[in-house]
């Protein structure tokens, strides 16, 4: 499959292409799992089964792109960044279900080669088969995303995406000192490149256009240990609290939703929760979505 080029924002009454493709399943089936244990392995593996398999996501001859978050040169135990057994399992799984290739990548704020070695994310991706891609200003690509008014030729990491069939989100439960939160959606602001902190004066508006812009297979939201206190980066096991829940979803707005009663905060202290919800691209109201829940020891 071609890498889809930036698209321009189009002329009254004109179709517009999105930069990146459409990675979403095809809407049937239970949509999202709530798994309870501190084995973050098991209640992963859980949670796809309950929603049908790895199968239903990923077939023979997928190429696979696991979005990690890989933002701090920090050790998976502060849970600042995607934890390592995560990223292994998932590439294990996929290659099971027949595909071609499991790439994985992010751009960190610190050191790309120190952040993907220091968070183990590197050396787990390597040991499952999987490739990782470390950021260079070639594999970035200026974007317009139709319809946005920050995303507007900005950097975006999109030749990783060149033949990508199937994308998953990896990411931790956080808070956030702007956001309030860091979860899903928050997780795609590691595919901008350039200065990107000027984002932060408007921070929920480019998470919602972030959303916007990556329609994923299937998000895993790792609420195991969650960073309740000075997030994103922590630095503390202080700042974690055990909260012992997985969720796997194919809706990126309802995982967050769920992940922001781990961090207890209401959905009013999280807009980019509900102005993604309202711009059709999930529903806040995970309930709606009738959650397969379960546990593991």
């Amino acid at each position: 499959m071609a890498l889809h080029r930036p698209a321009r924002v189009p002329r009254p009454g004109a179709s517009a292409a999105l930069p990146l493709p459409d990675f979403s399943v095809k809407k049937t089936g239970p949509a999202m799992a709530i798994v309870t244990g501190q084995d973050r392995v098991k209640t992963l593996r859980r949670a796809l089964d309950a929603l049908g398999g790895i199968g239903r996501f990923i077939s023979n001859g997928d190429r696979v792109l696991l979005k990690v978050n890989a933002a701090f040169a920090l050790p998976p135990s502060l849970g600042a960044t995607t934890h390592p057994a995560l990223v292994a399992e998932l590439a294990r799984l996929c290659y099971t279900a027949g595909a071609a290739e499991v790439i994985v990548t992010d751009n960190p704020i610190n050191d790309p080669q120190s952040c993907f070695r220091l968070t183990g994310i590197a050396r787990a991706a390597e040991t499952a088969g999987a490739r990782v891609v470390v950021p260079t200003d070639a594999l970035f690509e200026p974007v317009t995303l139709p319809g946005a008014r920050l995303i507007r030729e900005w950097p975006v990491l999109l030749k990783p995406f060149n033949g990508v069939t199937k994308l998953v989100g990896i990411a931790p439960v956080k808070d956030h000192n702007r956001s309030g939160a860091s979860m899903t959606m928050k997780n795609w602001y590691g595919l901008l490149g350039g200065a990107r902190n000027v984002f932060h004066q408007d921070i929920h508006t480019i998470i919602l256009e972030l959303a916007m812009l990556v329609r994923p297979t299937l998000v895993i939201l790792d609420g195991t240990t969650t960073m309740i206190t000075n997030g994103p980066t922590g630095g503390s096991l202080d700042d974690l609290k055990q909260t012992n829940t997985m969720i796997v979803s194919t809706d990126q707005v309802a995982a967050d939703a769920f992940g922001a009663t781990l961090l207890g905060r209401r959905l009013t202290e999280l807009p980019f929760i509900t102005r993604a919800a309202a711009a059709g691209l999930g529903t806040a109201d995970f309930e709606a979505l009738r959650p397969l829940r379960d546990s593991v020891v």
